[in-house]
Protein backbone atom coordinates (compact mmCIF):
# COMPACT_ATOMS: atom_id res chain seq x y z
CA UNK A 1 0.00 0.00 0.00
CA UNK A 2 1.21 3.11 -1.05
CA UNK A 3 0.75 6.47 2.18
CA UNK A 4 0.98 9.68 1.42
CA UNK A 5 1.69 11.59 4.77
CA UNK A 6 0.75 14.87 5.37
CA UNK A 7 2.25 17.56 7.98
CA UNK A 8 -1.01 20.25 7.07
CA UNK A 9 0.33 24.20 7.38
CA UNK A 10 -0.33 27.11 4.89
CA UNK A 11 3.43 28.71 5.10
CA UNK A 12 5.23 25.17 4.76
CA UNK A 13 3.10 21.69 4.33
CA UNK A 14 5.44 18.46 5.10
CA UNK A 15 4.75 15.29 2.46
CA UNK A 16 6.25 12.11 2.67
CA UNK A 17 5.49 9.04 0.70
CA UNK A 18 6.26 5.23 1.51
CA UNK A 19 5.23 2.20 0.64
CA UNK A 20 3.67 -0.16 3.69
CA UNK A 21 3.74 -3.59 3.30
CA UNK A 22 3.19 -6.04 6.50
CA UNK A 23 5.69 -4.32 8.91
CA UNK A 24 7.65 -2.74 6.30
CA UNK A 25 7.96 0.82 4.92
CA UNK A 26 9.88 1.69 1.72
CA UNK A 27 10.72 5.79 1.50
CA UNK A 28 9.57 6.87 -1.90
CA UNK A 29 9.61 10.10 -1.41
CA UNK A 30 9.39 13.32 0.99
CA UNK A 31 9.69 17.50 0.55
CA UNK A 32 7.30 20.42 1.05
CA UNK A 33 5.07 22.57 -0.40
CA UNK A 34 5.96 26.14 0.51
CA UNK A 35 3.46 28.75 -0.39
CA UNK A 36 4.97 32.82 -0.44
CA UNK A 37 4.70 34.76 2.78
CA UNK A 38 3.05 38.49 2.13
CA UNK A 39 0.46 37.07 -0.36
CA UNK A 40 -3.24 36.65 0.61
CA UNK A 41 -4.34 33.51 2.53
CA UNK A 42 -6.99 32.64 -0.65
CA UNK A 43 -3.75 32.79 -2.93
CA UNK A 44 -1.68 30.39 -0.67
CA UNK A 45 -5.07 28.25 -0.58
CA UNK A 46 -5.20 28.10 -3.93
CA UNK A 47 -1.71 27.09 -4.08
CA UNK A 48 -1.82 24.21 -1.91
CA UNK A 49 -4.73 23.16 -3.74
CA UNK A 50 -2.93 23.11 -6.91
CA UNK A 51 0.42 21.78 -5.17
CA UNK A 52 -1.92 18.49 -3.08
CA UNK A 53 -3.47 17.66 -6.51
CA UNK A 54 -0.56 17.47 -8.32
CA UNK A 55 1.16 15.51 -5.72
CA UNK A 56 -2.04 12.92 -5.83
CA UNK A 57 -2.51 12.53 -9.70
CA UNK A 58 1.32 11.96 -9.77
CA UNK A 59 1.90 9.63 -6.72
CA UNK A 60 -1.54 7.93 -7.10
CA UNK A 61 -1.00 7.23 -2.91
CA UNK A 62 -3.43 4.18 -1.75
CA UNK A 63 -4.44 6.64 1.74
CA UNK A 64 -3.64 9.94 3.32
CA UNK A 65 -2.97 10.18 6.72
CA UNK A 66 -3.17 13.29 7.81
CA UNK A 67 -1.93 14.95 11.35
CA UNK A 68 -5.31 15.70 13.15
CA UNK A 69 -5.33 19.94 14.50
CA UNK A 70 -3.56 20.54 17.20
CA UNK A 71 -3.88 24.16 19.37
CA UNK A 72 -1.23 25.13 21.85
CA UNK A 73 -0.94 28.17 22.75
CA UNK A 74 -1.25 30.32 19.89
CA UNK A 75 -4.83 29.92 18.69
CA UNK A 76 -4.09 32.60 15.49
CA UNK A 77 -1.69 29.89 13.85
CA UNK A 78 -3.92 26.99 14.47
CA UNK A 79 -6.96 28.63 12.55
CA UNK A 80 -4.53 29.58 9.86
CA UNK A 81 -3.30 25.68 10.19
CA UNK A 82 -7.02 24.73 9.75
CA UNK A 83 -7.33 26.43 6.84
CA UNK A 84 -4.67 24.47 5.20
CA UNK A 85 -5.85 21.47 6.28
CA UNK A 86 -9.13 21.95 4.91
CA UNK A 87 -8.16 22.18 1.72
CA UNK A 88 -5.74 19.12 1.87
CA UNK A 89 -8.46 17.20 2.98
CA UNK A 90 -10.71 18.78 0.08
CA UNK A 91 -8.06 17.77 -2.39
CA UNK A 92 -8.08 13.95 -0.93
CA UNK A 93 -11.30 13.77 -1.08
CA UNK A 94 -11.52 15.18 -4.92
CA UNK A 95 -9.40 12.68 -5.90
CA UNK A 96 -10.82 9.90 -4.34
CA UNK A 97 -8.08 9.09 -1.63
CA UNK A 98 -9.37 7.80 1.61
CA UNK A 99 -7.87 10.17 4.77
CA UNK A 100 -7.05 8.68 8.12
CA UNK A 101 -6.17 11.34 11.35
CA UNK A 102 -3.76 11.18 14.03
CA UNK A 103 -2.77 13.23 16.59
CA UNK A 104 0.30 13.77 17.35
CA UNK A 105 0.67 11.20 20.70
CA UNK A 106 -0.79 8.57 18.22
CA UNK A 107 1.92 9.14 15.65
CA UNK A 108 4.95 9.22 19.03
CA UNK A 109 3.22 5.67 19.96
CA UNK A 110 3.34 4.43 16.64
CA UNK A 111 7.11 5.21 15.73
CA UNK A 112 9.31 5.52 18.53
CA UNK A 113 6.74 3.21 20.90
CA UNK A 114 5.80 6.51 23.67
CA UNK A 115 3.17 8.72 23.55
CA UNK A 116 5.62 11.27 25.00
CA UNK A 117 8.64 10.90 22.85
CA UNK A 118 10.13 13.97 21.83
CA UNK A 119 10.07 15.06 18.42
CA UNK A 120 13.95 14.33 18.42
CA UNK A 121 12.84 10.76 19.04
CA UNK A 122 10.59 10.24 16.38
CA UNK A 123 13.14 11.94 14.00
CA UNK A 124 15.75 9.00 14.65
CA UNK A 125 12.98 6.43 14.63
CA UNK A 126 11.78 7.57 11.53
CA UNK A 127 15.34 7.98 9.70
CA UNK A 128 15.88 4.14 10.89
CA UNK A 129 12.67 2.40 10.24
CA UNK A 130 13.24 3.89 6.32
CA UNK A 131 16.70 3.09 6.28
CA UNK A 132 17.55 6.39 5.64
CA UNK A 133 21.23 7.60 5.86
CA UNK A 134 20.13 10.88 7.99
CA UNK A 135 17.41 12.15 9.84
CA UNK A 136 14.89 13.74 7.04
CA UNK A 137 14.64 17.19 6.69
CA UNK A 138 13.19 19.83 6.81
CA UNK A 139 10.88 19.03 10.29
CA UNK A 140 7.64 18.98 8.13
CA UNK A 141 8.69 16.55 5.80
CA UNK A 142 9.72 14.20 8.56
CA UNK A 143 6.63 14.62 10.58
CA UNK A 144 4.92 13.82 7.27
CA UNK A 145 6.81 10.36 7.02
CA UNK A 146 6.25 9.95 10.75
CA UNK A 147 2.51 10.34 10.18
CA UNK A 148 2.60 7.87 6.88
CA UNK A 149 4.66 4.97 9.03
CA UNK A 150 2.23 5.41 11.99
CA UNK A 151 -0.62 4.93 9.15
CA UNK A 152 1.42 2.02 7.93
CA UNK A 153 1.35 0.01 11.27
CA UNK A 154 -1.97 1.12 11.57
CA UNK A 155 -3.25 -0.09 8.01
CA UNK A 156 -0.97 -2.85 7.83
CA UNK A 157 -1.75 -4.95 11.12
CA UNK A 158 -3.10 -7.58 11.22
CA UNK A 159 -5.62 -7.06 14.02
CA UNK A 160 -6.83 -4.73 11.55
CA UNK A 161 -9.20 -7.22 9.43
CA UNK A 162 -12.05 -4.45 8.67
CA UNK A 163 -11.36 -0.92 6.72
CA UNK A 164 -14.68 0.99 7.24
CA UNK A 165 -17.16 0.50 9.79
CA UNK A 166 -20.62 -0.34 8.26
CA UNK A 167 -23.36 0.53 11.14
CA UNK A 168 -26.00 -1.70 9.81
CA UNK A 169 -23.77 -4.62 10.51
CA UNK A 170 -24.13 -4.04 14.09
CA UNK A 171 -27.60 -2.85 14.38
CA UNK A 172 -29.51 -5.51 16.19
CA UNK A 173 -32.77 -3.94 16.21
Amino acid sequence: MVILGIDPGVATIGFGLIRAERGKNTLLQYGVITTPAGIPLSRRLLQISRDMDELLTRFKPDEMAVEELFFTKNITTGISVAHGRGVILLSAEKAGVPVFEYTPMQVKQAVVGYGGAEKRQVQLMTQRLLGMKEIPKPDDAADALALAICHGRAATSLLNTERTFDPNKYNTT
